[in-house]
């Protein structure tokens, strides 16, 4: 009897994953947790916020990076939007357990929930997933 299976099936897959070509297909088994409700802190601080506050929109994906030597906290996480531009922090308060995740190797990331320019404040509601793979 004659094996009707081909001997290279994933090659296509594989090659797609593994050579950035921008398109972003699930892996078996990936899936996105929800975590935590919470802001970005420090928005004032950040040159041009009211440029790409206007660029924002709600359920866009934004990146976390940690900031170990980050001299006004240990446990800082950066939040970026996917054009890697800051737009502030995860809170001190809400940090702790999150940079814990990310220093464990975890990937985390944010959507946004609500957005509101209040004067030069932009307050921007998000919300946290942990992501499995």
């Amino acid at each position: 009897m004659t094996d009707l299976r081909k001997t290279d099936q994933n090659s296509l897959f594989n090659y797609i994953i593994n050579n950035e070509t921008g398109i972003d297909i699930p892996r078996p088994f990936e899936q996105d947790i929800y975590l935590f409700d919470t802001y970005v802190a420090g928005t004032t601080h950040i040159e041009g916020i009211e440029e790409i506050y206007s660029s924002l929109k709600e359920d866009d994906k934004l990146v976390f990076y940690r900031e170990v030597e980050n001299e006004h906290d240990p446990q800082a996480i950066r939040i970026e939007t996917l054009a890697k531009e800051k737009i502030g922090y995860v809170p001190r308060q809400d940090n702790v357990v999150f940079s814990r995740l990310m220093d464990a190797g975890k990937v985390l990331f944010a959507r946004i929930k609500e957005k509101e320019m209040r004067g030069k404040w932009a307050k921007i509601g998000i919300k946290i997933y942990l992501h499995e793979s």
